[in-house]
């Protein structure tokens, strides 16, 4: 490595970022990446561990190494180009992964480990502030047309990779503007929108044509729809990769109340406000009692949401008990620890609970829900089970749902006819051979449609892996990365 005592004399250095007091009064990104002589310092703590387990705990696996050395040396460019061999879209993990690599560093067996999600988001924004980030349009084109449908994580990627390898590829989306999830589910602070904005420009340069406000066999208001028999006949390969957008429900009585909502519900209005669109009756919190059920990423957002547009109280319960505040590392490492997660929205302000079971929503009398009636859970042989006489009431005037997600659309994958899992994904392996194929001929599947909710960084990868299935299918052998 490039400083072999390094990881013996620094310290972990965080992201300069404004405190919570000033940040939840504004909606763009409060995090600011390192220095370039911060970024040095935390590259030089990369150890020479042998076996770089970083790299295997990163689902696009991620030559962390290697880039990490280069940042050392102030090779910018050389860093860059590696980073971009395994990941089409640094600028999304680098703001919103949650690092597993960090989880399986070496060095954070015994301290804290090094900072591979602040380098990343180093690398990548210093690449497109040098102009090094350029379309990469194909040498030739294959005659092959390829159909991908949604443009999340997952779409995006593979659509990227198909049309540098020469085949004309078309995106459908069913909203009014490209990015699924990362556009209209995750909060602006968090993710600007211009990050998609300008790899969309670069996509379209390398010749991806965008079809929004087309949902393909759904009915989606202000969208045109197009069947899937149309699309199978229109295209030679067809890609399902759209998000898992059933959210969790809560069916407890007061379930109907006007004020209970998913997450995803909430989340993408203020996404559109941001972008300077106007929603009628948008569901806001300012100066209500909110109170958010989901401990996820998702139940943040809504949290981070919530203090900005001015709640005046906001509670997050969770079902399960307050996990350990520090992981068993012998025990766990490298695997993804579960521990105690504050995260940024949380800092800014809110009330959280463990081991809490929802019994049901109150009316108001007028159809609208003013609280929620609770009890405390116990874990007991592997179950969470109510503690008699532990009920309590709680203000909410506005109830967020944010439990997760169980399964893609099934009208959709109805319509292709393509074979299902119990959970209601894609039924498709990610084997070498064969891999992403559904049971339907022309028909594969990557991301949450295929493995179910997931994270950003896991649809980058299935996007790469699936275009080359994808590209395998088309010319009977492929060139791209796996």
């Amino acid at each position: 490595m490039g400083k072999i005592t390094g990881f013996l004399e620094f310290q972990r250095l965080e992201e300069p970022h404004e405190p919570p007091a000033d940040r939840k009064h504004h909606w763009h990104e409060f995090i600011q990446h390192l220095s370039d002589e911060d970024a040095k310092v935390q590259a030089a703590r990369c150890m020479d561990c042998g076996i770089p387990f970083c790299q295997h705990g990163c689902p696009v696996n991620n030559i962390i190494p290697d880039w990490n050395d280069l940042v050392y040396k102030s090779d910018w460019k050389k860093a860059l180009d590696s980073l971009l061999s395994t990941n089409n879209f640094p600028e999304f993990t680098g703001r919103i992964c949650p690092a597993p690599c960090e989880a399986a560093c070496t060095l954070g067996i015994g301290d804290n480990p090094v900072g591979i999600k602040s380098l990343e988001h180093k690398i990548i924004d210093k690449g497109w502030e040098e102009g090094w980030v350029v379309p990469q349009p194909p040498e030739h084109m294959t005659g092959k047309r390829v159909a991908i449908i949604g443009s999340g994580p997952s779409g995006l990627a593979a659509a990227q990779q198909l049309a540098r390898t020469g085949h004309a590829v078309t995106v459908f989306e069913k909203n009014d503007r490209p990015g699924g999830l990362l556009r209209y589910g995750i909060p602006d602070f968090k993710l600007e929108k211009s990050h998609i904005d300008r790899r969309v420009q670069q996509m379209q340069a390398e010749g991806v044509t965008f079809r929004c406000n087309t949902a393909v066999a759904l009915t989606w208001d202000g969208a045109a729809s197009i069947s899937a028999d149309d699309l199978v006949a229109e295209f030679d390969a067809v890609v399902l990769a759209g998000g898992s957008e059933t959210p969790r429900d809560l069916p407890i009585p007061g379930r109907e109340l006007d004020g209970v909502h998913f997450a995803l519900e909430f989340l993408p209005q203020q996404n559109h406000v941001n972008a300077g669109d106007k929603v009628r009756q948008q569901i806001h919190a300012s100066g209500k009692h909110v109170v958010v059920i989901g401990g996820g990423d998702t139940g943040s957002d809504c949290i981070g949401t919530s203090n900005r547009q001015g709640a005046q109280s906001v509670a997050n319960f969770e079902l399960f008990p307050m996990p350990p505040e520090h992981e068993n590392k012998p025990l766990i490492w490298p695997y993804w620890p579960l521990k105690l997660r504050t995260s940024s929205s949380h800092e800014e302000g809110c009330l959280r609970d463990w081991a809490i079971g929802t019994k049901r929503f109150n009316d108001d009398g007028h159809g609208k829900v003013k609280s929620l009636t609770a009890s405390r859970l116990k874990l007991e042989h592997g179950r969470m089970v109510e503690i008699p006489g532990t009920d309590f009431d709680v203000p909410a005037e506005l109830i967020l749902l944010a439990m997760g997600f169980v399964s893609p659309r099934q009208s959709m994958l109805e319509a292709f006819n393509v074979e299902r899992t119990p959970r209601g994904t894609v039924k498709a392996t990610d084997d070498i051979i064969n891999g992403y194929r559904t049971n339907v001929d022309k028909i594969f599947a990557a991301g949450d449609m295929r493995r179910g909710q997931s994270l950003v960084v896991w649809g980058i990868r299935e996007g790469r892996q699936c275009a080359r299935a994808v590209d395998e299918y088309l010319m009977g052998y492929s060139e791209l990365p796996r």
